[in-house]
């Protein structure tokens, strides 16, 4: 099916809306820093935790993880319900802090608490991180998802598209700041979860024999019930490039292990997700919100894993599970890369009508163009806040602060922009930074969680413990690299290597700080109390439905 005029009627009409709405809810709100970094601290419940979303779903996982459902099934919805549960943590016990102490950034709880040099070290490190790995990434997959549903796929509207979503999300968050960023997500998550389900809906009507909902979810679980497997064991899944789906989620690994570093580190200290619970207009309000976005992750995985398994049912076996007219020759590629890449795409394309092809592609948009708002608003916040305000300019009215967040939010999209083409040359190179870049959060996972809840942590032993993160990290990777034929290096899965690295850097940042300060409380000392983490009835009681679905579906689905 084409992309047809009322396809891209209903489409225009989205992104006006969307800009229309920005620039609405943000006018005559720029006038301070509070305003345009933190919306006036003005956000409802409801605001935050559909803007939370927002920043999280991306192209990323509409494209990735519905190919990891195609490819490894729904174990990997374990990174979607368990962050529901880090959620409830960060809700309870790490917002309380950083309301209290006022903070704008993540690194401004890190001279808080240790040091104005660690904190501009991490600052620098995240701001580079934001325009070269994540505004690129979202941009670049973004763009390559819009040319395979709206063009042939050959990459003729590739570039248009990248230069199309930037202009897009600048249109009205580089003018409107977080409030026009949060006010907008609320609309845009409407959108993404309702795309999702449509998507979801057309292709389980599809593979059903009366085109029934119930019905197409029992054939779909009949004819592959291993990939509806939560807890893998080695062998169990083997992905169509022949790699063993345990390496990437091993085991028990996922409720015990190295997924807590990857959830409590993205949404805990990740400044473009943390940022709209600090604008909230109260703690409680932050929290409700905190609870809201916690069960719409649980819903997540029925509108980007599920369409990845039934694109699988429709691609496997003689001519496909339901005859050779539902089988597409682009997912016999080599080591099942394309069939990973397409399984989204290709349903929007091959089963969604006219009309509704607009309001997915619509949802589409709105999660890549959400994400891309958010990360430009929390590097625009970095910099001026962390960078511009304490070492440029230390007087620099709140006028003045709020341009130097636009402009500098304008140069990281330019950059991104710049950058995002040259992936589709340098794609190995990007996976590479990628994963090495992930080699650091074990150790700033470390630094926060110790400064949060142990009084002895030293700033020394905090600068050392980031720095002795990284030999420790890269000394797994050896082993699968096959760079030293030793038996000295270990081969072990990349959630094994986060979990140790994270620990020995506690135990070293521990050891340290006991050796600098004979055991005392450092001089900056978070203090905690218990009324600091006293939460309402409506966190408590959402909390504990979020606990028991949880527990429920990992019941269901071991």
């Amino acid at each position: 099916m084409e992309f047809a005029l009322l396809d891209k009627l209903i489409f225009a009409a989205y992104a006006l809306m969307i800009i229309g709405i920005g620039l609405w809810v943000s006018r005559g709100k720029g006038n301070t820093s509070e305003d345009y970094f933190l919306a006036s601290k003005s956000l409802p419940w409801w605001a935050i935790g559909t803007s939370l979303i927002a920043a999280n779903i991306s192209a990323e996982q509409f494209i990735g993880m519905s190919g990891s459902g195609f490819a490894i099934g729904l174990a990997i919805a374990s990174y979607e319900w368990m962050a529901a549960i880090t959620l409830i943590i960060v809700g309870k016990y790490f917002l309380p802090i950083f309301i209290e102490k006022g903070l704008y950034t993540i690194p401004e709880f890190i001279e808080v608490r240790y040091s104005t040099n660690l904190k501009t070290i991490l600052a620098v490190f995240w701001i580079a991180l934001f325009i070269f790995v994540n505004l690129t990434s979202v941009l670049y997959l973004g763009a390559t998802a819009l040319d395979t549903i709206v063009g042939s796929g050959d990459g003729s509207i590739f570039l248009y598209s990248i230069i199309g979503l930037a202009l897009f999300a600048a249109a009205y968050s580089l003018y409107g700041g977080l409030a026009a960023v949060a006010w907008t997500d609320v609309v845009q998550v409407v959108l993404l979860i309702l795309g999702g389900l449509i998507t979801t809906y057309i292709g389980l009507s599809h593979v059903s024999e009366d085109g029934g909902i119930i019905s197409g979810i029992v054939s779909v679980y009949e004819q592959v019930p291993e990939k509806f497997s939560m807890i893998l064991e080695k062998g169990e899944i083997i992905t169509p490039g022949g790699k063993d789906a345990w390496w990437d989620l091993p085991g028990l690994a996922v409720l015990l292990g190295g997924m807590w570093v990857a959830n409590l580190y993205y949404w805990g200290f990740n400044q473009y997700i943390i940022q709209r619970t600090l604008a909230a207009k109260s703690l409680r309000e932050s929290q409700k919100g905190i609870i809201l976005a916690g069960f719409l992750k649980l819903l997540i995985p029925l509108i980007v894993v599920v369409p990845g398994i039934i694109a699988y049912v429709m691609n496997t076996g003689p001519g496909g599970a339901f005859g050779p007219e539902y089988t597409d020759p682009s997912f016999i590629a080599e080591g099942g890369r394309i069939i990973n890449d397409n399984a989204f795409p290709w349903l929007i394309k091959e089963f969604v009508p006219v009309g509704l092809k607009g309001l997915v592609l619509a949802a589409l948009a709105a999660a890549i163009v959400s994400s891309i708002a958010s990360m430009l608003n929390s590097t625009a916040t970095i910099f001026t806040m962390d960078i511009y305000k304490p070492y440029i300019q230390k007087g620099a009215s709140e006028k003045r602060l709020v341009t130097v967040g636009r402009l500098s939010a304008t140069l990281a999209l330019i950059i991104a922009v710049i950058l995002a083409p040259q992936l589709r040359s340098l794609g190995q190179v990007f996976q590479y930074i990628q994963e090495y870049t992930g080699v650091v959060s074990p150790g700033i996972l470390a630094v926060f969680m110790l400064g949060l809840f142990w009084k002895k942590t030293t700033n020394n032993a905090a600068i050392f413990g980031v720095l002795a993160s990284i030999p420790i990290a890269l000394y797994f990777k050896v082993g699968p690299s096959g760079w030293i034929d030793s038996p000295f290096f270990v081969e072990l899965p990349f959630m094994h290597q986060m979990f140790i690295t994270w620990i020995l850097t506690m135990a070293i940042m521990v050891a340290l700080s006991y050796y600098e300060n004979k055991g005392a409380t450092h001089p900056k000392a978070i203090i905690i109390t218990k009324k600091l983490f006293k939460t309402g009835p409506a966190f408590n009681i959402g909390a504990f439905a979020i606990l028991l679905i949880v527990t429920m579906l990992y019941a269901i689905f071991w």
